[in-house]
């Protein structure tokens, strides 16, 4: 079998590995676009042509692909043949790059307008050293496109079964059809035009606006300074995300668009949201200008706009204003009261919240020595502040996090519960310090302390991505999978560029309910797999009869944990109930993990 080639002439079919090579086989929704009368739209016109594909490719294509989580697997001239992890989103990004090509080609006269042709697959691939991709699921993905009408979209029968329940749109059977260099009849369904809501986020509620709070820009001379203007960013989302029947994106998707130009319009429509709130910070001595403004982003028109020159003293005061503001502006859709019994209480030391926000800003971090460095600051606020509630909740975590990198030392986990207590004693409203201890309660398996506090956190604050997350991680390990996956959809949605551990909870919640192609789906997209991933992704491959792939999951999990037993490690997750822990003992077992 051979990949499909670039256009002009026909697609052959894919090549063969090498055979020294061993294969990566994994399912994949396989995406598959060209240009419709490409050949003629060069003759005519070859500079502008190429030019405007180019623009469209870099400006709509590729960030949509990003957004979707999906892999641009190559460019073949006038073509793109993409990878993803799930075929909802292969369909979802489809259907927004059809909308958004029609939207950019409209002032173009008809006969020169540029339009995809897309086929979606789902099946069997095969990945080479170099990330190519080859197989039938491949093949089968360009045959598809070939199909297809000028910006048009035709799934195979094995991604629309794969689609049923969790895509609004309207679909059209087109029979089964006999595809170039396919031997059996493939099922094909067409996407009807104007199934555009297949592509957009579950709607928010008329009566629940929405807010996207974008990196605040540092104005001061010292680029050091960014992360005070990052954690007042941060501040405000957590004070504007008290509201109940305000919707507030969380801060790594707010965050995605740090450091560029943006418009609020395209920004509001990535972010799935009607309001966005941008700003800036100067930090000079002892005083701090902030200017803060609220835009429309349906229209791009500015609601509200503000400056504020305060001394480093009145910071919170700040943070205060311009919630209270953004709550008055909305007025009537919000409901006011809904934070009012959920305040925080700030330090009163300025070089503690200092200090906190520099152990954020390297809690954000991926260098080795990230958490060391967060820990080092939290531990300095939480001395200068011993009330310093938030101070002690992220102390406790960066240390629950080095005990669970090993799980070995066994007074790392009682100080960070101590701390994590100390945290909540102290601010009981704070949805982040219930976070917290809820999760270090489920490590130290005080099963009911870890349902309480994290069901407090969620109801302190519905807007909290990563408590809705915690909250399905635990419950998953409370032996409420279904919950748990209602849990994990919900973070998904306020964090839609979320971190990657987010896909790690979702497929554990899908795992435990037995769905599991869709649990292998959400493994697929964990970007630097460790042994348990490879062992959780060899027991979905078992139990679904994929010998072959189970065996090649197996072979990768020994050889990323020297000396594996099933036994052991299971031993050392909480599970509250032992039949929960038994059943995955013998699906690792039976895909041919040692015991």
């Amino acid at each position: 079998m051979r990949k499909p080639a670039p256009k002009p002439g026909p697609r052959p079919d894919a090549a063969a590995p090498s055979p020294t090579a061993r294969p990566e086989r994994r399912l994949a929704a396989i995406l598959a676009a060209d240009v419709v009368g490409y050949s003629r739209l060069m003759e005519r016109d070859e500079d502008r042509t190429l030019a405007r594909l180019k623009a469209h490719r870099k400006d709509l294509v590729e960030p949509l692909v990003a957004e979707h989580q999906g892999r641009v697997v190559k460019l073949m001239g006038d073509g793109i043949l993409v990878e993803f992890a799930s075929v909802v989103d292969a369909v979802r990004c489809a259907v927004l790059i059809q909308q958004g090509m029609a939207e950019r080609e409209v002032a173009v006269p008809e006969d020169q307008r540029l339009r995809f042709r897309i086929g979606i697959n789902l099946g069997d691939v095969v990945r080479e050293a170099d990330g190519d991709l080859y197989g039938d699921g491949v093949n089968v993905a360009a045959r598809l496109e070939q199909i297809a009408d000028a910006g048009g979209i035709v799934v195979s029968g094995t991604a629309y079964d794969h689609l049923q329940g969790k895509l609004r749109g309207s679909f059209a059977s087109l029979g089964e059809r006999r595809l170039k260099s396919i031997e059996r009849p493939v099922r094909v369904y067409r996407i009807e035009p104007g199934a555009g809501t297949i592509a957009t986020p579950a709607p928010t509620p008329a009566d629940k606006p929405s807010i996207a709070v974008l990196p605040f820009d540092n104005l001061s001379d010292d680029p050091a300074q960014t992360y005070f203007s990052d954690g007042i960013t941060e501040d405000l989302i957590t004070e504007l995300s008290r509201f109940r029947d305000l919707l507030v994106i969380a801060r790594n998707s707010s965050f995605a668009f740090k450091g560029r130009p943006v418009d609020a319009v395209e920004a509001g429509r990535r972010l799935g949201v009607r309001f966005l709130l941008e700003g800036s910070v100067r930090k000079a001595g002892g005083r701090v200008r902030i200017t803060a403004q609220l835009i429309d982003a349906a229209t791009g028109a500015h609601l509200w706009a503000e400056r504020y020159d305060r001394t480093l003293g009145d910071v919170f005061a700040v943070q205060d204003e311009v919630v209270a503001t953004i709550a008055a502006t909305l007025a009537g859709r919000i409901e006011l009261a809904g934070a009012e019994r959920a305040r925080r209480k700030p330090t009163q030391d300025l070089l503690a919240y200092d200090c906190l926000l520099r152990g954020i800003e390297h809690l954000a971090g991926h260098g080795e020595d990230a958490n060391a460095q967060a820990q080092a600051m939290f531990e300095r606020a939480a001395g200068l502040d011993p009330g310093y509630a938030l101070a002690r909740a992220y102390l406790a975590l960066t240390i629950y996090v080095d005990w669970a990198a090993e799980r070995s030392a066994a007074p790392g986990l009682e100080r960070a519960l101590a701390l994590a207590r100390e945290a909540v004693a102290l601010d009981g409203e704070d949805s982040r310090c219930q976070r917290i201890l809820g999760e270090i309660a489920l490590a130290a398996r005080e099963f009911g302390r870890a349902d309480f506090h994290s069901a407090h956190a969620v109801a302190l604050n519905p807007n909290d991505a990563h408590a809705a997350a915690y909250r399905a991680y635990i419950l998953t390990y409370l032996g409420r999978p279904e919950e748990a996956v209602d849990w994990i959809r919900k973070a998904i949605r306020l964090n839609p560029f979320h971190p990657g551990w987010y896909w790690y909870t979702l497929a554990r919640a899908l795992h435990a309910v037995g769905r599991y192609e869709e649990a292998l789906a959400a493994y697929e997209r964990i970007a630097a797999p460790r042994f348990f991933h490879l062992a959780y992704m060899a027991a979905c491959h078992g139990r679904l009869g994929h010998g072959e792939e189970a065996g090649c999951y197996v072979e990768r999990t020994l050889e990323a944990k020297a000396g594996f037993s099933s036994g052991a490690w299971l031993a050392t997750l909480p599970f509250r109930r032992e039949e929960d822990r038994r059943r995955l003992l013998e699906e690792l077992c039976a895909a041919g993990l040692p015991a």
